[in-house]
């Protein structure tokens, strides 16, 4: 009698596509998360709402995640920590403070055009996370914020760091919103057209004297 044993290769491939294939439905769950919070609001969305729109079963999701509102919490979470990771490999890899603020506009600005309903998202449904939640998203957003005052200190050395927050949240909300409002002929102006004129007037926000 001839057996056949797998190989422990074989398995370990096996075991890899499983967990690629979980991460995908994962990812799938964000992203459908994010569109259906942005749309109808947290409050307003059922876990089979999000099955359904990633195409498993409202159950099934629980495979991934314990409830929605840790769906929420993971879609804000992950959202903060690429921004924080984006930003200090942008400002670490620039030559200088000037390329560093450039580059950080342009990654900002790539972030905020690809991610609309993660904004809207978060302007809107923060305040359904938990406190533990609300605190680690607030700690994360603070550092990103103070990455962007240390590019801008050494750019104006002699201004006050609660006025270079104030420059900075001020290119957030610049960068932020604008992608929701600018139209051209009732239709949302493309991102190629909208890219650099929030990158230029984001620079001449923070740059000014």
């Amino acid at each position: 009698m001839v057996t056949f044993q797998r190989s422990s290769e074989q398995d370990g491939q096996a075991l890899t596509q499983r967990s690629q294939a979980k991460e995908t439905r994962r990812k799938a769950l964000l992203a459908a998360a994010a569109g259906l919070f942005a749309a109808d609001g947290f409050n307003r969305v059922s876990l089979e709402d999000l099955g359904a729109a990633a195409g498993v079963s409202g159950p099934a999701v629980y495979r991934h995640f314990p409830g929605k509102q840790a769906v929420l919490a993971e879609l804000l979470l992950s959202v903060s920590r690429n921004l924080l990771d984006g930003g200090r490999t942008v400002a670490s890899e620039a030559p200088d403070a000037e390329a560093a603020l450039r580059g950080l506009v342009e990654f900002h600005v790539d972030f905020a055009l690809s991610n609309p309903d993660v904004i809207r998202v978060q302007d809107r449904d923060f305040s359904n996370l938990n406190d533990a939640d609300q605190a680690e998203v607030r700690a994360l957003q603070r550092n990103y914020v103070e990455l962007w005052v240390g590019v801008l200190g050494e750019l104006h050395p002699d201004t006050d760091p609660t006025e270079l927050r104030v420059r900075a949240h001020a290119a957030f909300g610049l960068i932020n919103s604008t992608p929701h409002s600018v139209r051209h002929h009732g239709r949302r102006m493309a991102a190629k057209s909208a890219r650099p004129i929030l990158e230029r007037m984001a620079l001449a926000a923070l740059t000014a004297p």
